[in-house]
């Protein structure tokens, strides 16, 4: 019961604090931007099956390797892929945190 709470919890609220705390002016174009980054969700989709409860995201599916974390984690630098960067690395990290409550 617990797991789903903080799973979602950094998912949606990571987001938002950091939206809230660093791009106050704009936290609303802020929050949108870091809160595709669930996009990459979308990977789930060439998984059979596509929703296995106790299979952990990270490294099984494309979209969650490694190499694409190093990508994430590179889109954090220049400051015109920093949402995008931060809402993918809030993702993985929410997804870390789950399977580490598996």
């Amino acid at each position: 019961m617990l797991q789903p709470v903080i799973h979602y919890g950094i998912h949606f609220l990571g987001p938002l604090v950091i939206a809230l705390w660093f791009y106050k002016p704009r936290w609303k174009y802020a929050y949108l931007i870091m809160i595709c980054g669930m996009l990459i969700d979308l990977d789930h989709l060439l998984a059979t099956p596509i929703f296995s409860p106790g299979r952990c995201s990270i490294n099984y599916h494309p979209l969650h390797s490694y190499w694409a974390i190093a990508v994430y984690i590179l889109l954090l630098l220049p400051r015109k892929t920093r949402l995008i960067g931060l809402g993918l690395v809030i993702h993985i990290i929410a997804d870390t945190v789950d399977c580490s409550l598996m």
